[in-house]
């Protein structure tokens, strides 16, 4: 005997179906400091956007329903939505987004590190997705906070916000900067680093974060 899922045989019997929602809000804060050259910034470009296509993170996004923000930052009053929310709807939409993440210009060259600002700053643009189930920065960044407001003081603002921060740590001028995100810039239950030793290791490891933080979580909340 075969058996359907129940929104299956409800479409099958013409019975209207609500739209699912919306399994995932991530937003993308790329470290566009000084300590960031022009190869380094198009390796973090053009990586993402391989990311964003690997087929198991692209399938998760559309099965998951989700919202994807870029936001780059460097210091202090420096943080900058170049890719507002897009809808993955389906996987044309992830390619359109990773197409334009190869394109977009970047704002800064010559600044500081201020993750706190960048953090405090992605908070606020889950105001608008807020019918989503997870909310998560994925942030990135290959040295540590040295401007404005310190990360690691900022739990209370996650956990009123029901926000997860994890990170990627580019470690090719410090060696302890994975330490460091470890110690003051993740959040949540779950929330990890992932480490690039130097900027060439950036697009496997972002990858690899995505995979776990996107496909392995969207994909149990769809099942």
């Amino acid at each position: 005997m075969l058996f359907l899922r129940p929104f299956v045989l409800m479409a099958l019997l013409g019975i209207p179906v609500a739209a699912r929602a919306c399994d995932l809000a991530l937003v993308l804060a790329v470290d566009v400091s000084g300590s960031v050259d022009a190869n380094e910034y198009r390796i973090q470009m053009d990586g993402l956007a391989e990311g964003l296509r690997d087929g198991v993170v692209a399938e998760a996004l559309v099965r998951g329903k989700a919202q994807v923000l870029l936001m780059q930052w460097s210091g202090a009053t420096r943080q900058e939505v170049s890719i507002p929310w897009v809808a993955i709807e389906d996987f044309s939409a992830v390619e359109a987004l990773a197409k334009r993440i190869e394109t977009v210009e970047r704002p800064w060259r010559n600044y500081s590190t201020a993750i706190g600002e960048a953090l405090q700053r992605a908070v606020t643009e889950f105001d608008t997705v807020a019918d989503c189930k997870r909310r998560v920065i994925d942030l990135s960044g290959d040295g540590t906070s040295n401007e404005g407001l310190l990360p690691g003081e900022m739990g209370g603002v996650f956990v009123q916000a029901r926000v997860m921060v994890n990170a990627l740590a580019i470690e090719q001028s410090d060696a302890e900067l994975t330490s460091y995100f470890y110690e003051n810039v993740i959040h949540g239950d779950g929330a990890f680093v992932a480490t690039a030793v130097t900027f060439t290791d950036y697009p496997s490891r972002i990858r690899m974060k995505l995979l776990r933080e996107v496909a392995r979580q969207t994909a149990a909340l769809s099942e």
